[in-house]
């Protein structure tokens, strides 16, 4: 019998990524982190990821997974459900990206 071997990531071809829950979320948790007056930094290194990856959720280029959704949230001090709650607002009012 043969060994299967198993893949990191998506499968090839996958459609997952889906940008305006994306951009909401990272909305969402920017806007929880301001309020906080948290450096992005600070919660990265909270939520045990890198920074630079922070940076990307926040500007919706990345979307987390629920483990990583449960962190940071953790790391705001707020529940994933209230993070959530955040993220459908977010969807409802169309979120933009903001420049500093």
């Amino acid at each position: 019998m043969q060994k299967r071997v198993i893949q990191r990531g998506r499968p090839k071809g996958s459609r997952t990524f889906e940008p305006e829950p994306a951009l909401a979320f990272g909305r969402a948790v920017r806007d929880a982190r301001m309020e906080r007056g948290v450096a992005q930094e600070q919660l990265a290194s909270q939520a045990a990821i890198e920074r630079s990856h922070m940076g990307k959720i926040e500007r919706g280029e990345h979307m987390p997974t629920l483990a990583l959704i449960l962190r940071i949230a953790a790391a705001l001090g707020l529940s994933a459900a209230d993070l959530m709650a955040m993220t459908e607002l977010n969807l409802r009012a169309g979120a933009q990206i903001v420049s500093d």
